[in-house]
């Protein structure tokens, strides 16, 4: 098959691979419809995060399953499937409360972006739709293996309810998302953060009634004068700076939640200034599964549609520069077709 490999920082390259097996009787092996380039895969493309020898890349999948272990009993060959990007037995305590990126058993999906991909734990990571899903909804739907679900959690996470308001740090495919879970989950008023007029555009489609250009203290000090100086109820920051934590910290009211799924990057928050903020933090990997089906819902009943954050659409040969795009601030996202 086709795969995507990083060899090295900067150096993409879509390659012959073996094609993927059932190794456990829990497994499933997906054919590929779309996949993608998610923001995090940039850290390892910009040499922040260590790549010490060529390995596969991609966990963003939605596709038809090939063939599965004797023990997976929920989904079945000739099915369109969606999973999320950590594999979740889905029945253990962590997964009932609600995190199953941090099940018992989680392992981490890899090599998406490839002609096939095996999904361990099957049964518990992937989610059938309802029927064969029209081809434009594909896009709408690959977002839910990750970056739909990532924002909805950052929404769940700062607690936005009817009538709040909500900042979003962050203008990528995450923020945005985040702008359309801010929406869904009744704020009143969304504040996006962006310097980037396509993603302004795109984040006031979303549901966003304010842009704030301005970054670090101004940006904190535009957003308290938007709220009468009292700041938000809920803050996303989907980005994972130093710099975006604290402007994120700082822009909430007291009593305020801020909701952290930006992967950190050298992030510090110094402890007394969190004391006295009375700012309350929850974040992490998101628990996509968690959300599946709820977002299926939502997509096939046509009432959210994140796949417009996809603006570069690639066959997956050109993985390369759907990478170079990203690195370079050419695209939101990219979309992949095997």
């Amino acid at each position: 098959m086709r795969a995507t490999i990083l060899h090295a920082p900067g150096d993409v390259r879509v390659e012959n691979a073996p094609e993927p097996k059932i190794t456990a009787p829990t497994d499933a092996v997906v054919r590929t419809v779309a996949t993608c380039v998610c923001g995090s895969d940039l850290w390892s493309y910009r040499g922040v995060l260590p790549v010490a020898e060529p390995q596969p890349i991609g966990h963003e999948y939605v596709g038809v399953v090939e063939e599965v272990g004797s023990d997976v009993s929920t989904v079945r060959p000739g099915q369109f499937v969606i999973g999320s990007f950590v594999a979740s037995d889905n029945v253990c305590p962590i997964c009932r409360a609600g995190y199953q990126t941090s099940c018992r058993h989680a392992q981490w999906v890899n090599g998406a972006q490839a002609e096939y991909v095996r999904i361990p734990l099957a049964d518990g990571t992937l989610v059938a739709t309802p029927e064969q899903p029209d081809e434009a909804l594909i896009p709408s739907l690959l977002t839910l293996s990750d970056v739909m679900g990532t924002g909805w959690y950052a929404a769940r996470a700062a607690d936005v309810g009817p009538g709040s308001t909500a900042v979003v740090v962050g203008d990528g495919a995450v923020g945005l998302s985040g702008v359309i879970a801010a929406k869904e989950l009744g704020a009143e008023r969304i504040i996006a953060m962006s310097r980037h007029e396509p993603r302004q555009r795109l984040a006031l489609a979303f549901g966003a009634t304010d842009i704030v250009t301005e970054r670090g203290a101004e940006g904190v000090a535009r957003v308290k004068e938007l709220t009468g100086g009292v700041g938000a109820d809920s803050v996303l920051e989907c980005v994972g700076t130093q710099e975006s934590m604290h402007q994120g910290l700082l822009s909430a009211r007291p009593g305020g939640n801020l909701g952290f799924v930006g992967f950190p990057h050298g992030t510090r928050i110094d402890g007394q200034e969190l004391f006295f903020s009375h700012v309350g933090l929850r974040g992490g990997p998101a628990p996509v599964r968690a959300y599946l089906p709820d977002l299926i819902d939502r997509v096939f009943d046509g009432r959210i549609d994140p796949g417009r954050v996809f603006d570069l659409t690639l066959p997956l040969d050109e993985a390369a520069e759907g990478y170079k795009a990203m690195d370079e601030r050419r695209a939101v996202k990219t979309l992949l077709r095997p």
